[in-house]
């Protein structure tokens, strides 16, 4: 495959952009969900140590991949905190 596309590169030049961007695409649609699959607080890859791993977060965890305007050192808790004991 890789080969049919150098192929057609040669022969069309004014499609290596294409080629680039669609690339550099999916390589970043893949680093994203690799990105949410390992460090995302709603995916729990361990259930019997970690059952609910959310509930693990502090207000100042910046969980988000980009926050504009909130600055998330300076929050507080506010409510009580629910935990696994609490419901056993």
């Amino acid at each position: 495959m890789l080969r049919q596309i150098i192929g057609q590169a040669k022969k069309h030049p004014s499609l290596i952009p294409l080629f680039i961007f669609t690339g550099a695409g999916g390589t970043g649609a893949a680093l994203y969900v690799t990105r949410l699959a390992l460090f995302n607080p709603d995916v729990s890859w361990d259930r019997k140590t970690n059952p609910e791993p959310w509930n693990k977060l502090g207000p100042n965890d910046q969980y988000k991949f980009y926050s504009v305007n909130v600055d998330y050192s300076k929050l507080k808790k506010e409510g009580p905190g629910f935990e696994m004991k609490y419901f056993t």
